[in-house]
Formats: structure tokens, sequence, C-alpha cells
């Protein structure tokens, strides 16, 4: 039998990547945020993320088994954090599954949002969750075009 080792390639192991910061001035945190991401293991629940517009986004997260009480949809800064509570059952009351292929376990994800971001609002429909998600810059805060005056 023999003794097999995993290895995992993380960005700060890439030699040379960190000169790559050298040339992606203000993207510093594109690469925190792409290892956050890629670190996370669990897929539960599978969700959807839809570009409505250039300013509009709507995330969909598969959440059956799951009512208003039992959820929860926040924004803490720049994050948009979704918690689901299983809901507490009797075990007297549980059903003896042949096959049980819904879950109904505790989860939370997070969604890093962009400056400016904010969560318009939030449904529960048919098992799915839908966030819609507005982007409104201030009006102070968009580009603006600078006139050129020459003198001949």
């Amino acid at each position: 039998m023999t003794n097999t080792q995993h290895l995992t390639l993380r960005a700060g192991d890439i030699p040379g990547l960190h000169n790559i910061h050298k040339f992606a001035v203000g993207f510093d945190n594109i690469f925190n945020e792409l290892e956050r991401v890629s670190n996370q293991r669990d897929n539960y629940p599978p969700y959807n993320v839809v570009q409505i517009s250039d300013d509009e986004y709507a995330i969909s997260i598969a959440v059956a088994g799951f009512g208003p009480d039992n959820l929860s949809v926040t924004q803490d800064k720049n994050f948009l954090i979704i918690e689901g509570q299983s809901p507490v059952t009797d075990s007297d009351d549980e059903p003896n599954y042949i096959h049980r292929g819904l879950s109904s376990r505790n989860f939370r994800r997070e969604f890093k949002l962009a400056d400016h971001v904010e969560i318009r609002d939030a449904r529960l429909e048919l098992g799915i969750l839908t966030i819609h998600l507005v982007r409104e810059v201030p009006e102070a805060e968009r580009p603006k075009t600078i006139a050129i005056t020459y003198n001949k």
C-alpha cells in the first residue's frame, strides 16, 4: 500500500505571484477574495447569481423546507449574509425516512458586495429565496469628464 500525499496549491505558493501586485494597483483585495472563496468547501445550499442590468443583480438560493421564520438576510458593511436555521422537530414526530434527499441542516452563506451595493428586497417563493441587489453610486463619486482647453 502506497502512502499518497495531497498537495494544495494556493495563490501565495505560486512563484512570482507577489510581483503581480505591482501591476494590479487597486486590485489587492481581489487576490484575498479569490483565496477566501476557494477555501469554501461547502456548496450547500446551491445558488444562482443573475445580472439584471449594469447596476442590478439577483441572488437566488434553494432553501426547500425553510420558511420565513427559519431564514435571515443581513447586510453587514460589504457582506451579504444569509442564514438558515433548521426547524426544530421532536424526534418522536420525525418520520422514518427510507431516503432523505432534502437536506434540512443549518447553513450560512456570505457574499462580498461591491461598494454602494444595497439590498432592495428579499422574497421567498416556492422554496427559492431571491435577494434583489442594486448598486447606487452617489453623484459625487461617479466618473466625470473633464474638458480639455488649449491655446492656439
